[in-house]
């Protein structure tokens, strides 16, 4: 039996729309203040690199912002101004539609040609509004391959200056500074990106002394096994974009081993990544990891690299699933589940005796078959664990009726365990793994004394 709820619990929060990865930021240097954007390679990688080509070949210095619809968008990219004119920028063959990100209000989008979803060249607008119920659907979408993180005042800024029309065709809306209608325009009436500039804003991920644990919602240990979960907690471990993985990051069952842009190695092996933020990262360990020595881990962000810091490796880093919300004063409850219907065991819902409790684990070791992976892949068929395991209520064994990997999950531990018939009050739950008893205080809720 699969538990959603403990699922989650396992592997950490999860967005209702997946992110998509992030690229280098660009400052628009205008005239009217510096607006800073984020691109989404992820999400347009076609678009981000025809856009940096632009960047780079310096196509889009001294450019002007020539439309402006208020309320709508701002135009960009496809016309320069020296001398007292305006001239068309040279453009590049047209790039391929991409949409698949909304025109939310902040985002940067391609400008097109009607009725041609392909036909973006040069030209490039920001959406002042929530466009979308209108770009995303026409056109064949509106590519969206970046958002402002910075300076959305100065878009704004632009965004409120007088609009004028200078002639029938191309400059119909254009935004002027202290324009009167009739004259021409001259360089303090235009509203310039002076340049676009890429920031170097990579900076080295930086793993704290003693900042790497496995899994705290399994005991939190300062040692972890093939196949366990870690958290790794330090500065720049990633990027502003927050999250973990999603089905949409599997590929035919198999973790990510990227995720933002993240990677994490251990042993020189790539681990796989279920969680990143910039302070903290979630990893499960490759499941043939070798034992008996420190393991060096090494987070990579970007091409940018930390130093490597170790964690001691044991054929056996056995915990159980048992959150800070299930403490209870001074006692650590372990987060186990009636059988029958799902609800976890708590105060005002006691395990019974003779009844069958499920519990979930990381790092108890192999499995039988072998076949079976441990880490890195979803689990879909039976395999049970190899070491003897024991769960005693107080003095009392419980039966384990199964103990081996959980189906539809990923590195989880799953056992069946019939509770003791003379099991009554707050009991002291002890497991053992291997004859070894594992390193947790737990407690269990059973059938209060009559």
């Amino acid at each position: 039996m699969k538990i959603r709820l403990v699922c989650a619990l396992v592997l950490g929060s999860v967005g209702l729309f997946a992110q998509t990865a992030t690229g280098p930021t660009v400052r628009f240097n205008t005239s009217l203040g510096e607006i800073d954007v984020l691109l989404l390679p992820g999400s347009a990688p076609a678009t981000v690199q025809n856009f940096l080509n632009y960047v780079n070949k310096g196509t889009f210095n001294n450019s002007v912002f020539h439309r402006s619809v208020p309320g709508f968008i701002i135009q960009g990219g496809g016309f320069g101004f020296s001398g007292g004119s305006f001239r068309a920028l040279p453009a590049d063959p047209p790039v391929r539609n991409e949409f698949r990100t909304s025109n939310s209000r902040g985002t940067i989008a391609m400008a097109k040609l009607g009725n041609n979803p392909n036909s973006a060249t040069n030209q490039w607008f920001f959406n002042l509004a929530d466009n979308s119920g209108n770009l995303n659907n026409q056109n064949g979408g509106f590519t969206v391959f970046g958002r402002v993180v910075n300076g959305i005042a100065n878009m704004d800024r632009i965004a409120a200056t007088p609009v004028y029309r200078l002639n029938a065709n191309d400059l119909t809306d254009i935004p002027l500074l202290n324009y009167r209608s009739g004259q021409t325009p001259t360089d303090a009436n235009v509203v310039f990106v002076r340049s676009i500039t890429i920031l170097d804003e990579t900076p080295v991920p930086v793993i704290s002394a003693g900042g790497i644990v496995s899994a705290g919602n399994f005991g939190g240990f300062p040692y972890a096994a093939p196949g366990s979960f870690i958290e790794i907690y330090g500065t720049n471990l990633a990027g502003d974009v927050s999250r973990g993985w999603t089905t949409s990051d599997f590929v035919a069952g198999a973790a990510p081993t990227t995720l933002e842009n993240v990677s994490v190695t251990v042993n020189g092996r790539p681990a796989f990544v279920n969680f990143v933020s910039k302070a903290q990262l979630n990893v499960q360990l490759p499941g043939d990891l070798p034992t008996g020595s420190a393991a060096p881990i090494v987070v990579t962000y970007r091409n940018q690299a930390s130093a490597a810091f170790s964690l001691e490796m044991r054929p056996f880093a056995a915990g159980l699933l048992a959150p800070p919300s299930f403490m209870v004063g001074d006692k650590q409850f372990v987060a186990s589940v009636h059988s029958a219907d799902g609800t976890f065991v708590r105060a005002d819902s006691p395990a019974r005796p003779n009844e069958i409790l499920l519990f979930y684990g990381v790092g108890f070791g192999p499995v039988n078959p072998i076949t079976v992976p441990i880490a890195g892949r979803v689990v879909e068929a039976a395999a049970t664990i190899t070491a003897p395991v024991e769960f005693a209520f107080g003095e009392t064994n419980g039966e384990v009726i199964y103990g081996g990997l959980a189906g539809g999950l990923v590195g989880v531990y799953q056992f069946n365990v019939r509770v003791p018939a003379d099991a009554v009050g707050d009991l002291a739950l002890k497991v053992s793994v291997n004859g070894q008893p594992i390193d947790q205080n737990l407690f269990i809720a059973t059938q209060p004394a009559p």
